[in-house]
């Protein structure tokens, strides 16, 4: 087993399976950062994502394009997005409460509208997956090669994605609103800054990436939608924002041990070991949640994140 484990084959298919495992967590986490950084909590991230998929594979089921799919998942995400942002940004409501009644509300609707599509079918109907895109040269390194250079172009634009968010949220006068409101919405409105259009846009962003995280996953890691394709990965988003304490650097790591776990629970579960297999796919949340604990305590989260900001009058 241990000579197995060792094999430049195995090696080579546990880093392209971390990639890809990880790389839903990476664009809800991603998401979830924006939103967070301008103060709003947006528990809505899985129902977010269950939608984002279904929608994703209803397009394509019915255009034959993938990449309109991942267009159509991105919308429904802002959509969603928009709804949170009425009922948290402008009527002030909970937003823990609210986020969790998207969840609930787009799981349904997701369902509803799957089977008004295609009832109940015994054999789920699919599509044809993305296809993976091999970067020249780079993808023949031994091991390295074709786990990291041969995958999906949604994985690509994840990565690239990880210093682009970093970028635009530290280095860039956009970020430092984004921040600022999160941090302190009176004194961003102080300066002119406009507090409910900055979450508001925030959230925008964020549904979009959260959507396209949960397409992901009928268009290329499977071709096909099932009711719980989702799997807990956007609470796992969640939980990484706080493991990588708001950064995307640091919350990336945390979903690449995800993805590294979920892949090798995968493979292990394969060679027929005298364990059940509920064991094997509990493993990568039970360590999600000791990462998260033991790193809770020192998370720094943005100061003014699930306050609702109402404008003073001036007279």
């Amino acid at each position: 087993m241990m000579a197995e484990i060792l094999s430049v084959s195995f090696l080579a298919g546990l880093l392209a399976a971390t990639l890809r495992m990880a790389t839903p967590i990476v664009l809800a986490m991603l998401g979830e950062i924006i939103t967070e950084r301008a103060g709003v909590l947006n528990l809505g991230i899985e129902g977010t994502m269950l939608f984002g998929a279904m929608t994703g594979f209803l397009v394509t089921m019915s255009t034959g394009s993938a990449w309109l799919g991942v267009l159509a998942a991105a919308g429904v995400g802002m959509l969603l997005a928009l709804l949170m942002a009425f009922l948290v940004v402008f009527l002030g409501l909970s937003q823990h409460v609210s986020g969790l009644g998207i969840t609930l509300f787009a799981t349904g609707l997701s369902m509803f509208v799957y089977r008004l599509h295609f009832g109940s079918p015994t054999v789920p109907p699919t599509v044809t997956p993305m296809t993976k895109v091999a970067i020249p040269l780079l993808s023949r390194i031994p091991i390295i090669g074709p786990g990291l250079f041969n995958q999906y172009v949604l994985t690509y634009a994840a990565m690239i994605l990880i210093p682009a968010v970093w970028v635009l949220m530290y280095r860039t006068r956009i970020g430092l609103t984004v921040r600022t409101v999160g941090e302190n919405p009176m004194a961003a409105d102080t300066v002119g800054g406009n507090v409910n259009l900055v979450r508001t846009l925030a959230l925008v962003a964020g549904g979009a990436l959260m959507g396209i995280g949960g397409s992901f996953l009928t268009l290329a890691h499977q071709n096909m939608f099932l009711r719980d394709v989702i799997g807990g990965r956007g609470w796992v988003a969640v939980a990484m924002v706080i493991f990588g304490n708001w950064n995307p650097g640091r919350g990336t790591i945390g979903a690449l041990m995800f993805g590294l776990l979920d892949g090798l629970q995968l493979r292990l579960q394969g060679w027929g070991l005298p364990i059940p297999f509920d064991v094997f796919l509990m493993v990568p949340y039970v360590l999600t949640i000791f990462a998260l604990v033991s790193v809770s305590r020192r998370a720094a989260a943005p100061a003014a994140l699930l306050k609702p900001y109402r404008r003073e009058v001036r007279g």
